[in-house]
């Protein structure tokens, strides 16, 4: 288990780690993708695949700023298409744009089966305000047709360790670009937190958080960077 720092634990900032080599600390920092244009619409997107709102782009565009004098070894990303851009913009404004990236669906949103494209406002006066706050802050309670968030980390983990974690062990300074759902799956794992705590937790888009782990896999410190304004 590669947990060790209470989830509000915030420190400063986290220095320029080499980019690869031994004996030394390593980087993994993780960032949700910037505004969907569903996101700017209050719709369910899940794996619908939206491109980012204008405010998504200079979103993506803040996180990278963020992350300007970090060196990354290798970049991961989901299939859908607004992590993906929002992965190039950072990468452009870090200047790191032909480092290996990597993307797969095991780290897509949490498929929202029926109620993707659904307004969420609407969807709440249909449904009820309680069943669709159920739907969306329970850990193990799927809505119609989808994933609940226990079914989202039980997809994303496996790859999370497998491919992530055991690159971040060889030495390597990774960088992280999906969503909101998987990435919660990826804090619980580092965390060691709770399915009632992870439930709680709050990811903006375009906010990096940034994981240092030790040689033995351990998060040693966490920072949490600001919103974008």
């Amino acid at each position: 288990m590669y947990n060790a720092v209470p989830h509000d634990h915030k420190v400063g900032i986290v220095p320029t780690l080499r980019s690869s080599g031994k004996g030394t600390n390593t980087l993994l920092v993780l960032v949700r993708h910037g505004e969907s244009l569903w996101n700017l619409e209050n719709r369910f997107t899940g794996w619908v695949d939206i491109g980012l709102s204008v405010k998504g782009r200079e979103e993506a565009h803040f996180a990278g700023r963020q992350l300007k004098g970090f060196r990354f070894d290798e970049a991961f990303t989901s299939a859908l298409s607004r992590a993906q851009e929002t992965l190039e913009i950072i990468l452009k404004e870090t200047l790191l744009t032909g480092i290996p990236t990597f993307k797969d669906q095991a780290l897509n949103e949490r498929h929202y089966g029926d109620l993707q494209g659904l307004n969420k406002a609407e969807t709440a006066k249909k449904y009820g305000e309680e069943q669709v706050h159920t739907w969306r802050r329970s850990y193990d309670v799927q809505p119609p047709n989808g994933e609940s968030l226990k079914d989202t980390a039980a997809r994303a983990l496996p790859y999370f360790r497998s491919k992530i974690m055991a690159e971040v062990q060889k030495g390597k300074n990774i960088l992280v670009v999906a969503h909101g759902n998987s990435l919660r799956a990826a804090i619980m794992f580092l965390e060691d937190l709770s399915p009632e705590k992870i439930i709680s937790v709050e990811i903006a888009t375009g906010q990096p958080w940034i994981y240092e782990i030790g040689a033995d896999g351990k998060v040693l410190s966490k920072k949490i960077s600001p919103k974008p304004v």
